[in-house]
């Protein structure tokens, strides 16, 4: 009881370090459907991915306490391996399938907090949504939780470390947190089936970003909008 009290009070010590940077350093982070995140109960959310500092703006732009997989490397790093531990974040090996970090995703969905994940496995260098992995996916099979699609906007501006020698000039920032959806029912967790999976879940990302953020998903989007469209005129 003792240690989850400690780690209650220094995730929220972070939290409030990261709201200040954010204060500082970028305008914003502008946030709109932060009423979309369920206020209790395990749930995935997922997230685009443009820059290092996202694990720490999207945590720092909620009221409940969340836990996020980030790669191994970033937990070597002075100062935010701190941090990391500090707000109970675990590591994900990228190179390779790793069922010790899909276990801990599971255990944190299960056990009814929040969990932050990055489905594209690295930061998009051209700022295009690329091709997500299928870990996501086969945690909301595994937990049955609620999906959150996030995107994330203007990060990609941050410039480490010259962002520190800028202060009130940074980049706009701006989260968008999605409606909570559920993937397809299957019969069985096939590698299909979790493909198809993180396909819808890219696609949920991809519409909460703007156009010249959508990346391989634009037309995929369009699509849907599309379809959306004509079942409207439907039903007039």
């Amino acid at each position: 009881m003792r240690k989850n009290r400690l780690a209650v009070v220094s995730y929220w010590m972070v939290v409030w370090f990261i709201r200040l940077c954010t204060f500082l350093y970028v305008r914003g982070p502008r946030v709109e459907g932060r009423e979309n995140v369920p206020k209790r109960g395990g749930v995935i959310l997922v997230s685009n991915h443009l820059n290092n500092a996202d694990p720490c703006v999207i945590p720092g732009a909620l009221d409940r306490r969340i836990v996020t997989m980030a790669k191994k490397e970033m937990f070597k790093w002075p100062v935010i391996n701190i941090l990391f531990q500090m707000i109970s974040a675990f590591p994900v090996d990228r190179q390779g399938a790793d069922l010790g970090a899909l276990r801990e995703a599971q255990r944190t969905v299960n056990s009814g907090l929040p969990l932050l994940m990055f489905p594209e496995g690295t930061r998009s260098k051209d700022r295009q949504l690329h091709r997500g992995f299928s870990g996501s996916a086969l945690i909301a099979y595994r937990t049955e939780a609620p999906i959150v699609p996030v995107a994330i906007t203007g990060t990609e501006h941050l410039k480490w470390p010259l962002l520190f020698f800028k202060p009130f000039l940074g980049p706009k920032v701006t989260v968008r947190f999605g409606k909570p959806f559920y993937p397809r029912t299957v019969e069985r967790i096939t590698s299909q089936a979790a493909k198809e999976a993180t396909d819808d879940i890219m696609v949920h990302v991809a519409e909460l970003l703007p156009v010249e953020y959508q990346g391989e998903y634009r037309d995929a989007v369009a699509r849907r909008a599309a379809e959306a469209r004509a079942l409207a005129a439907e039903t007039v």
